[in-house]
Formats: C-alpha cells, sequence, structure tokens
C-alpha cells in the first residue's frame, strides 16, 4: 500500500475553514432566532426540520468538498479559490447594510460575521493564490 501524501497547508486551511463555517452555522442557528428567521426565509417550508434537513444537506455538501480537496481535485481548487474570491464582495455588502443604505438580513453582529467571514475568504483565495504560483493546484 502507497504512503498517504500529507495534508499541505493551502489543504488544510480550507478544510478548517469548511468545518468552522458549518460549526458557526449549527451555532447561530441554535442560539439566534433572528439568524434562523432570515435562514428559514429563503427555504421552501418552515420549522425545525427544514433547518435539520439544511444542515444535514450542507454537511454532506462540504464532505464532498472535503474529500476533493483531500484527492486534490484539480478542478475544485479553482472552483474553491473562484468561491473564495467571490467572498470578497461580503465586506461591502456588509458596509452598506451596517450603514443602512441596504436592508440588513439580520442582526448586526451577524452582518459584522459576515463581513469578517469574507474577509478570511479572500485571505484564504490569496493563499491558495500564493501556494498555486509556487507549487501548482493544491501544492501538487
Amino acid at each position: 500500500m502507497a504512503p498517504r501524501p500529507e495534508i499541505n497547508r493551502t489543504q488544510g486551511l480550507v478544510l478548517v475553514f469548511f468545518a468552522f463555517a458549518w460549526v458557526a452555522l449549527v451555532v447561530m442557528l441554535a442560539v439566534s432566532p433572528a439568524v434562523r428567521e432570515v435562514t428559514l426565509r429563503r427555504m421552501p417550508g418552515t420549522g425545525t426540520p427544514v433547518i435539520i434537513a439544511f444542515l444535514v444537506g450542507l454537511l454532506g455538501f462540504l464532505i464532498v468538498l472535503a474529500i476533493g480537496v483531500l484527492r486534490r481535485w484539480r478542478w475544485l481548487f479553482w472552483l474553491v479559490l473562484l468561491a473564495f474570491a467571490a467572498g470578497l464582495a461580503r465586506v461591502p455588502i456588509a458596509v452598506l447594510e451596517l450603514s443602512g443604505r441596504m436592508a440588513p438580513e439580520g442582526p448586526e453582529w451577524y452582518i459584522v460575521v459576515q463581513g469578517v467571514i469574507g474577509v478570511i475568504q479572500m485571505g484564504l483565495a490569496a493563499a491558495m493564490l500564493a501556494g498555486y504560483r509556487r507549487s501548482g493546484p493544491w501544492g501538487v
């Protein structure tokens, strides 16, 4: 049996972000009725079963992405890089919502969290791009 390659920095950062994002969402939905309301407004149906189905579906999606990260799928590298770079759009949206120029999508703390997540995503995109320039997708 061939030895497994170790997880490099880029893979580790992406996997940690996926795990952190899912856990943070679970916590926010559990403790904040306002965030639950915003989330339910975007889904067909209402109530706890819909939220649980959403969280389980999201977890399944993130597991598939994690498998792709671990197997170093090249196409997934570019998709994740693009998604993280697009996260930068969260920052001006959060600023507009907090300044009152745009209707807020939840409580102020949630808007700030969304902006911070956008900054983190952009940092991850920059790290992925730097790693790509140094040694290719996923550091291969």
